[in-house]
């Protein structure tokens, strides 16, 4: 059950003129689920994209920053769910290129103007001739208003889809913007077990673009940890149709461009937030705020090293306070001359621990309230300088064992 997520609104999910997605269900690896999805972008679209730091990346992942080193004129994502196409050699790269190759004789286009995405099980072979099998019925299918049912041809163990949108003004013109993610386990930043994919009609220049895409990834997807595993196969793509008839952005640090990036990053945040919200087996939602570092740097550390510590997370699951963890996790995050003394935490408004111990106005049952809420935020206090940081994570519960113990099966 998801932590405060609901259904997606299909009136918030805008559609972008010049991009249109369709969806099919070609049994890539279950039979009646949609799984397979087209996005087709009209010429002059710009695109860009941030992918895993895991050096055992997926075949799509390499085969993605390939096409995109050299070319700008992207015009379809082909993605598919129920295979990740990683663990699988060079077989694995042919077979990603195959999928492109029939993409793109089907519109008239080059196959490096396709990139394509996979997630699922690591290591087994992708069924192109299913994928090839179903694009007929995903082209027929495409269309501008399609982001709901393509949010939902992208989950794997998600048990909700993940898709919001939201509008601005530019120079009088009206600017869409909307974007779906996925992912649920094996998440953690650099990035995670995700899938994003964001597009507005907005006038964007492609070297603005790119620089969007890694601060939008920086201040929502990478502030994210459900489990602690980075995965083989993370995207995120950013798309700008240029449709919306303003004055082209040539830079963020201009009134428009700081507020197409401020209306994207809140939904690129909504979307990071729904992954953790629906965590597998998540019930409670944290967010952990570390203040007082020297750098951004070493609030992150610290952050992590509460967000990933298993004893930490299950008791949050146990609505327990035994607060102790967390210390001992700020206390190992790696920073060599941290002063006990000078640490605070806050659970909440509670006020947990100063000068090296115990607030001597905590209380237990205090603690215990807001432990028991599905929404908790943590706050460190580190007494070192001028710098924070946030990173939203999630409990660790007994079905989040169940759900991966079962996964393949």
């Amino acid at each position: 059950m998801a932590v405060n997520l609901s259904t997606p609104n299909p009136a918030e999910l805008f559609p972008i003129a010049g991009v249109r997605l369709g969806v099919t269900e070609a049994g890539v690896r279950k039979a009646n689920r949609k799984d397979l999805t087209v996005v087709l972008l009209d010429p002059g679209t710009a695109v860009a994209g941030v992918f895993t730091q895991n050096r055992f990346c997926a075949a799509p992942v390499q085969i993605c920053r390939e096409h995109l080193a050299r070319t700008y004129d992207i015009r379809a994502l082909l993605i598919n769910t129920g295979n990740a196409n990683a663990g699988t050699g060079a077989d694995g790269r042919r077979r990603a290129i195959s999928t492109c190759v029939a993409l793109a004789v089907k519109l008239d286009i080059a196959a490096t103007a396709v990139l394509p995405f996979s997630t699922g099980v690591i290591m087994e072979s992708l069924p192109v001739e299913r994928i090839e099998a179903g694009l007929d019925a995903a082209l027929a299918d495409a269309r501008e208003d399609n982001w709901l049912r393509a949010a939902e041809a992208i989950m794997t163990t998600d048990t909700v889809a993940k898709a919001f949108g939201t509008q601005l003004t530019i120079d009088g013109a009206p600017v869409s913007i909307t974007g779906i993610s996925k992912g649920a386990g094996m998440i953690r930043p650099n990035m995670a077990t995700m899938l994003g994919f964001m597009a507005t009609d907005a006038c964007v220049s492609y070297e603005v673009l790119e620089q969007l895409a890694k601060e939008l990834a920086e201040g929502s997807f990478n502030r994210v940890t459900v489990d602690g595993d980075t995965s083989t196969n993370d995207s995120f793509v950013v798309i700008a149709s240029n449709k919306a008839g303003h004055a082209e952005i040539d830079s963020l640090d201009t009134v428009n461009g700081r507020a197409l990036k401020a209306a994207m990053l809140g939904v690129a945040k909504k979307l990071a937030q729904a992954i953790v919200r629906d965590g597998e087996g998540a019930t409670k939602f944290i967010t952990l705020q570390v203040e007082g570092g020297k750098t951004q740097a070493e609030c992150r550390q610290v952050a992590y090293a509460i967000a990933h510590s298993p004893l930490v997370k299950t008791a949050f699951f146990a609505s327990d306070p035994n607060l102790g963890r967390i210390l001992a996790a700020v206390g190992y995050a790696g920073i060599a001359d941290l002063e006990q003394t000078g640490i605070d935490l806050y659970l909440d408004d509670v006020h947990v621990a100063t000068g090296g111990g115990r607030h001597p106005d905590y209380r237990e049952e205090d603690g215990q309230r807001v432990m028991q809420q599905s929404e908790i935020t943590v706050r460190v206090a580190l007494g070192r300088g001028d710098a924070a940081d946030t990173v939203w994570t999630c409990d660790l519960s007994h079905d989040y064992v169940s759900i991966n113990a079962d996964y393949r099966s």
